[in-house]
């Protein structure tokens, strides 16, 4: 059975290289990459290249909760197009497009069976509203 498949984007006022560079960059990655102000990355780690992996770890600022997420990069085009695998198997495909001042950001990815498609579509939105936000305040 073919996995559904959820689509989130938005449309971030910055140049791609910037854009990319926050979505890549370990150190802008623990900045942004939580769904709400309780959660934060407290460790992120990205070897952005074909076969290259990542890791961070999402975590709830209480402590009570945490996990990794993980994956291998199977094609990454810079500043255009980045697919992994995560570490359940499940594929996302990321597209930049370069539109002068700003760029649009579309993130398609396998769903999971155990929560709701409404609740993991809200959960990655936040997350892509949530760079945007910080990649937007970027000099």
């Amino acid at each position: 059975m073919e996995p559904t498949v959820i689509t989130v984007e938005n449309t971030i006022n910055a140049p791609v290289a910037r854009v990319w560079e926050a979505w890549t960059n370990p150190e802008h990655i623990t900045k942004w990459s939580f769904a709400s102000d309780d959660w934060h990355t407290p460790y992120a780690y990205n070897d952005i290249r074909t076969g290259g992996k990542f890791k961070s770890t999402m975590a709830a600022k209480d402590g009570s909760m945490s996990f990794d997420f993980e994956g291998i990069y199977s094609n990454v085009e810079e500043h255009k197009l980045i697919e992994y695998a995560m570490a359940d198997g499940r594929k996302v495909k990321i597209s930049f497009t370069d539109q002068g001042d700003s760029t649009k950001v579309v993130e398609s990815f396998d769903a999971e069976n155990t929560n709701p498609i409404e609740m993991q579509q809200g959960g990655w939105q936040a997350i892509l509203d949530n760079f945007k936000k910080y990649t937007e305040t970027l000099l």
